[in-house]
C-alpha cells in the first residue's frame, strides 16, 4: 500500500553529500545573491521565495549567471502584477543564435550524433558555425528575413540544430516536426504558420527498419503554397532524387553550394521578440501555434541547465527527444551554457534496450534526460544499466512526458546508479520549459517532484482558488514568468490566448494539471484536469491508477477513463497485457486489489477490459480524451496528432461496456 502519507513517511532515495552542495551552482548564486543585495538567503528554499518575491532583480541575476549577449538596458520588468500582460526586459536588444555560438574552443566538440543507422558524428564547434553560416547566407538569399518563418520536418540530428540557428540568427522564427508525422499532422501545423523555407529530411530509421518519406513530402509540399524552397536533407541518401521531385525543391548540399562559410552576423532584436513555434498536441482540433519569444525562452533554459541541472562548460547533455517534442528546444539551448549536446535518432529499445546506456558510456553523458515511460519499460524489462555499463560520469537522470511512478524511482537508483540526482520534470509546450523540477541540494523522495522553479510562483489551488497542502488541485502560477509565450500565431485579440490559461482564475496562469504539494514541498502530478476522473463527483487522478496497475507484472500499460454511465461516471480500466497473458477472473481480481490498496477504494475501476494497443500522441503521451470521446460515441477531431491512430478502433462499440 502506497499511500501520500507512506509517501512523506519515505526516507529519501538520495541525499547529495554536503561537499556536492557545497560546490552546486545553486549555492554559488545564493553566495553572489548575497552580496549583491544584502540577503541572507542559506538554501533552495529561500531562495525560491526570493526569486518569486523579487521577480524583477532575479532575472536580471539569471541574465548576469548566464553572461547573455546583448544590451540588457534599464528596466527588468514594467507591469508586473499583469498575466497576462508583464513585459520583461521591456528595453533590452540580443539575438537567439547568437547566445547559443557564443565563442568557445573551436576544436571543442559541440554536438555528437548517433543515429540508429550506427551513423556516428562528432561535430567541433568550428564545423557547427560554419554550416550555420552557409545555411545563415543561404536562407538570406531565398529571401528569409525578420519574422519570416523557417519549419522543418527532421530527425533530431545536427542539421536540424543548425538550421534552427540559421533562422534565429537572421531574426526568423523556427518551427519544427518529427518525419514520422503524417501528411495532414505536418500540413496543420505549417500551413497555419505560413513558412518560406520548407526543410525536410529523406527518410530516417526506426526499429530497425529504413523509412523513405519522399512519397509523402512530394504530398505536403503543394499544399505549403508560402514555401519559396523546399530544401531536401540527407538521411538515407535520396535527397536529390526526392527534391527533383517537389516543385521547388533543392537538396541541401546545391542549396549551400553558393556559399562559403564566413564570419556570422547577428540580428539584435527585442527580448520577446519570437524564436520558435511550437504547437499543442492538436488531440482536440487542430493544434495551437504557440509563439515563444527568444529572451524568455533563453534566459529559463540557462536557469534550468545551469541552477537546476547543475551542468558546467563542457559537460556533456542528452535528451531522448524528437523534433516534435518541446524538449528538443530544451536540448539544443545547452549551448548557451557551453555544453556539448548529445543527439540521438531512433528508437530506445533497438538494437537492444540498452542502445542510450552504451551511448551514456561511450560519451560520458553528465545528464540523461527521458521520460517516464521509458524508464518504467526499463524496469518491467529488468535492465540494469548500473551493473553492465559504466556511468561513472553521470550526475543526473532527469524524467519527464508523464509522472514517473513511486516504483520508478526505486528501480533508478537499485538499478542504474545509486549517487545520482534524479529529478522528475513537469511543465510542457506552454512555457517551453518546467513548473517544478530538480534541486540539485535536496533530498530525493520516492514519488514527487523535488520542487518548484526558481522565478516559478507555482501553487495548488482548490476550486475555490484557495492554496492547499496535501490535497489534490489545480497546478497554478500566481504571478508572470518571462517564458510564457509572446502569443498564439493568428489570435490577434490574444482571445485563444487568454481562454488558454487565464479564464479559469483571472490574473493567475492556470496549467491544466491536476496536483498536490506534499510536507517535503515537493509535488505529485496526478495528471491532466481534463483527463481527471469524478465518480460520484470525487476528483481522481488518473496516474494515481496507472501508478498502482501497471505494478502488476502481467500488464505492460494502462489507460483510464470515466465513462458516462446511470447518471454518474464510471472509472474503466483498458490494460495492455503481455503476451500470452488473458484477462481473467483471477487478474482482474488482483489489479483490484492492487488499485484498492495502493491508492484507495474510489480508485478502483468498475470495468477492466484488455486492449491490444493504446493510442499515444507524437511526443509519446498517453490520449484518454481521444479514447473517452471514440468510447461515448463522439468524433476524434484530429487523428493526425497521434502516433498511432489505428488504435482507437479498439474501443469503439465494446460490448463490455454496454452493462
Amino acid at each position: 500500500m502506497e499511500t501520500l502519507m507512506d509517501l512523506a513517511n519515505d526516507a529519501p532515495l538520495w541525499t547529495p553529500s554536503p561537499e556536492r552542495i557545497a560546490r552546486s551552482a545553486i549555492t554559488g548564486f545564493i553566495a553572489t545573491v548575497n552580496a549583491r543585495h544584502g540577503t541572507a538567503l542559506t538554501s533552495y528554499r529561500d531562495l525560491h521565495a526570493w526569486s518569486v518575491a523579487q521577480p524583477g532583480t532575479f532575472w536580471d541575476e539569471i541574465w548576469e549567471l548566464g553572461e547573455v549577449i546583448g544590451d540588457k538596458g534599464g528596466r527588468s520588468l514594467v507591469d508586473g502584477d499583469l498575466m497576462p500582460g508583464a513585459q520583461f526586459f521591456p528595453d533590452a536588444t540580443l539575438n537567439f543564435a547568437e547566445n547559443l555560438l557564443r565563442p568557445r574552443d573551436p576544436t571543442s566538440t559541440a554536438l555528437v550524433f548517433r543515429g540508429e543507422d550506427k551513423v556516428e558524428r562528432h561535430i567541433a564547434f568550428s564545423e557547427l558555425c560554419a554550416l550555420v553560416s552557409r545555411l545563415q547566407q543561404a536562407l538570406r538569399a531565398a529571401g528569409v528575413g525578420i519574422g519570416d518563418r523557417v519549419a522543418a520536418t527532421m530527425p533530431n540530428m545536427p542539421e536540424t540544430i543548425a538550421i534552427m540557428l540559421a533562422a534565429t540568427s537572421i531574426g526568423a522564427i523556427f518551427s519544427s516536426c518529427s518525419p514520422d508525422f503524417g501528411e495532414r499532422g505536418i500540413l496543420d501545423r505549417f500551413s497555419q504558420i505560413e513558412p518560406k523555407v520548407y526543410f525536410a529530411c529523406d527518410g530516417y530509421w526506426y526499429a530497425g527498419k529504413r523509412v523513405a518519406i519522399g512519397d509523402k513530402l512530394r504530398t505536403v509540399a503543394p499544399h505549403l503554397t508560402s514555401v519559396r524552397q523546399t530544401v531536401i536533407v540527407p538521411y538515407l541518401g535520396e535527397a536529390a532524387e526526392v527534391a527533383s521531385g517537389i516543385a521547388n525543391g533543392v537538396a541541401l548540399e546545391d542549396f549551400l553550394t553558393p556559399f562559403a562559410a564566413q564570419a556570422l552576423t547577428y540580428e539584435r532584436l527585442p527580448f520577446s521578440h519570437p524564436a520558435y513555434i511550437l504547437f499543442s498536441s492538436g488531440t482536440t482540433g487542430v493544434p495551437k501555434c504557440i509563439v515563444h519569444g527568444a529572451g524568455g525562452t533563453l534566459l529559463q533554459h540557462i536557469k534550468e541547465h545551469r541552477l537546476h541541472c547543475d551542468l558546467a562548460p563542457g559537460d556533456r547533455l542528452f535528451y531522448f527527444t524528437t523534433c516534435g517534442w518541446m524538449m528538443w528546444n530544451w536540448l539544443a539551448s545547452g549551448l548557451a551554457s557551453s555544453l556539448t549536446l548529445c543527439l540521438f535518432d531512433g528508437s530506445p529499445f533497438s538494437p537492444t534496450p540498452e542502445v542510450l546506456f552504451d551511448f551514456a558510456e561511450k560519451e560520458r553523458f553528465a545528464l540523461l534526460g527521458t521520460s517516464a515511460k521509458y524508464i518504467d519499460s526499463l524496469r518491467k524489462e529488468g535492465v540494469k544499466p548500473g551493473k553492465t555499463h559504466d556511468l561513472s560520469a553521470l550526475k543526473a537522470l532527469t524524467s519527464t512526458g508523464s509522472p514517473l511512478a513511486p516504483a520508478d524511482f526505486a528501480y533508478v537508483y537499485e538499478a542504474i546508479k545509486p549517487d545520482l540526482h534524479l529529478a522528475s520534470i513537469s511543465g510542457g509546450t506552454d512555457i517551453v520549459s518546467c513548473f517544478v523540477l530538480g534541486d540539485p541540494t535536496a533530498p530525493v523522495y520516492k514519488g514527487e517532484i523535488q520542487a518548484p522553479g526558481l522565478g516559478m510562483a507555482v501553487e495548488v489551488w482548490s476550486d475555490e482558488g484557495k492554496p492547499v497542502i496535501g490535497e489534490r488541485g489545480e497546478l497554478v502560477c500566481t504571478k508572470p514568468f518571462p517564458c510564457m509565450p509572446v502569443m498564439f500565431w493568428n489570435d490577434p485579440e490574444g482571445a485563444k490566448y487568454r481562454a488558454a490559461y487565464f479564464e479559469r482564475f483571472p490574473n493567475i496562469w492556470c496549467h491544466g494539471d491536476f496536483a498536490e504539494t506534499t510536507i517535503h514541498g515537493g509535488l505529485i502530478i496526478h495528471g491532466r484536469s481534463d483527463a481527471t476522473l469524478n465518480p460520484q463527483g470525487v476528483r481522481i487522478g488518473t496516474a494515481e491508477i496507472y501508478a498502482q496497475a501497471e505494478q502488476v507484472p502481467e500488464i505492460i500499460e494502462s489507460i483510464a477513463i470515466g465513462q458516462d454511465w446511470d447518471n454518474d461516471v464510471r472509472v474503466v480500466l483498458f490494460v495492455r497485457l503481455r503476451e500470452g497473458v488473458r484477462l481473467d477472473t483471477d487478474l482482474e481480481k488482483r489489479i483490484r486489489t492492487q488499485i484498492r490498496t495502493g491508492a484507495s477504494p474510489r480508485h478502483v475501476p468498475a470495468k477492466i477490459v484488455a486492449v491490444a494497443d493504446i493510442p499515444r500522441t507524437r511526443s509519446g503521451k498517453i490520449t484518454e480524451l481521444a479514447v473517452r470521446d471514440v468510447v461515448h460515441g463522439r468524433p476524434v477531431k484530429n487523428t493526425e496528432a497521434l502516433a498511432n491512430p489505428e488504435a482507437l478502433e479498439l474501443y469503439r462499440d465494446l460490448p463490455e461496456l454496454a452493462s
